[in-house]
């Protein structure tokens, strides 16, 4: 997966924005992180989760992307469920592939 699925045509405002920010991080593998998860849970956060993703996304992606892979402690502000929840994910890196009909 490298780009948006989910349509956010029956998404409020807020949770729109949200995902489009999720994104277009400016790191790619920080667009798949938080783009994947909030595909996956953009739906299901009530507003005091929607508030502390926002609270994450504020953060540097150089700092996130090093908390999320280890490379750094994670302070002690991030140190929550959603942020675990986010660190958790998986994201599919492959390539996006396109069949071939030979011309």
């Amino acid at each position: 997966m490298t780009g948006l699925t989910l349509s956010s045509a029956d998404l409020d405002p807020r949770r729109r924005r949200i995902l489009f920010r999720c994104w277009h991080r400016g790191i790619r593998e920080m667009d798949l992180i938080l783009g994947q998860f909030a595909e996956a849970e953009i739906g299901r956060l009530d507003d005091a989760e929607l508030d502390e993703l926002e609270r994450i996304m504020s953060e540097e992606d150089n700092d996130l992307i090093k908390w999320i892979n280890g490379a750094e402690p994670v302070p002690a502000h991030l140190r929550t469920p959603m942020f675990e929840r986010i660190a958790a994910v998986r994201p599919d890196f492959s390539p996006v592939t396109m069949e071939r009909d030979g011309r």
